[in-house]
């Protein structure tokens, strides 16, 4: 029998890649819970937002009223929370609005699944799941190079947004002690890949690249950080939802790890390949170093052992595979997709929602 899934987030980077993955590949309905702020981009899911299983609602996961009516209306199997606040410098700037979204929102999704799921019974009970979706940033910093985040690494956030993130997985191991709400936690390292938000480092350095622009560097870009493709994670995650033990956490990793440093020059050097200066200099050439920023972790790096041995998962993409795909996408979208982005055209649009 085919799932029904609602996928908060779904318009983001992380869960739209989520949604396009479960309508190509199963024959699982989704329903998108997303407010659409700046990170929500519904030509994301335009390739998919034609199929009868696809269902979009323009919701905030702070809407109580929202939520019991979509819960009520769509009768999902399983719920993946991927609504988030995620840019740690945001959060900096204005932790506010982190805690209203990924504590208080978080919160508010937990108590609607919660009265939903007390609705069921028989199968339909034992078989529901809240995978709710995190960071590896509310593990801190590593202190060693040969030490790795493990499922019981304890929490340690620096952040307003790790901090806010840690909160969030506190309270949906509460609901899943307290209440018996069947519920499964993920963290994961730095993703990247196609359709991510142009403010992040990957997609920034191409396009400031491609624009002529500096590249700022924090520090001298000795943070080290494993990076996990998009869509091996976005595979990942339905296999947890799906196929997870209630209760159990999984560190999900790409096996990459890179000094922020090499990332920037591995772009340069494939953007000399793909789209040479004019000049014939190297991109590398506008690379510079700015101040850190306040309570910067210096490495992450995840132990993904536990899901490769208990649900036989592991990323198909190298960094080399991956990042080469991800420059060529940027360089094909710079003048559709992007463009939108950085003129905020994208904000005018509702694929779906009838506006």
């Amino acid at each position: 029998m085919s799932n029904r899934i609602i996928v908060t987030g779904g318009a983001g980077f992380i869960g739209s890649a989520v949604v396009r993955n479960i309508i190509n590949t199963t024959a699982d309905s989704v329903c998108v819970i997303d407010k659409l702020t700046y990170a929500g981009n519904l030509e994301s899911l335009a390739e998919v937002s034609n199929s009868e299983r696809f269902r979009f609602e323009l919701a905030d996961v702070c809407d109580k009223t929202a939520l019991d009516r979509i819960f009520a209306d769509f009768r999902p199997t399983h719920v993946m929370h991927l609504a988030a606040e995620s840019h740690v410098d945001r959060s900096i700037d204005g932790p506010g609005e982190f805690i209203q979204t990924n504590i208080v929102g978080t919160y508010t999704l937990l108590e609607a699944a919660r009265k939903y799921f007390n609705t069921l019974d028989g199968e339909a009970k034992k078989s529901f799941r809240f995978h709710h979706i995190s960071t590896d940033e509310v593990y801190g910093d590593l202190e060693t190079p040969d030490d790795f985040f493990r499922e019981t690494t304890p929490y340690a956030p620096s952040s307003p947004y790790s901090a806010s993130k840690a909160a969030s997985d506190h309270l949906v191991r509460a609901w899943k002690r307290t209440f018996a709400l069947p519920a499964l936690v993920t963290n994961c390292s730095n993703n990247y890949g196609p359709y991510h938000f142009p403010e992040k480092l990957i997609p920034l350095m191409i396009l400031h690249a491609l624009d002529g622009k500096e590249l700022p560097v924090y520090g001298q870009g000795l943070q080290i950080r494993d990076w996990l493709y998009v869509e091996d994670h976005a595979r990942a995650l339905y296999l947890v939802a799906t196929q997870g033990v209630p209760g159990e956490t999984y560190n999900i990793g790409g096996h990459n790890e890179k000094q922020n440093i090499e990332v920037v020059r591995k772009i340069c050097a494939l953007l000399d390949e793909l789209r040479p200066r004019q000049d014939g200099k190297s991109y590398a050439e506008q690379i510079i170093y700015v101040k850190d920023r306040p309570g910067h972790d210096m490495r992450y790096a995840i132990d993904a052992g536990k899901i490769a041995r208990e649900l036989n998962w592991k990323p198909q993409e190298t960094f080399e595979s991956g990042i080469r795909k991800t420059v060529q996408w940027y360089l094909d979208h710079k003048d559709d997709w992007c463009a939108r982005i950085l003129s905020g055209e994208y904000k005018m649009e509702r694929l779906g929602t009838g506006e």
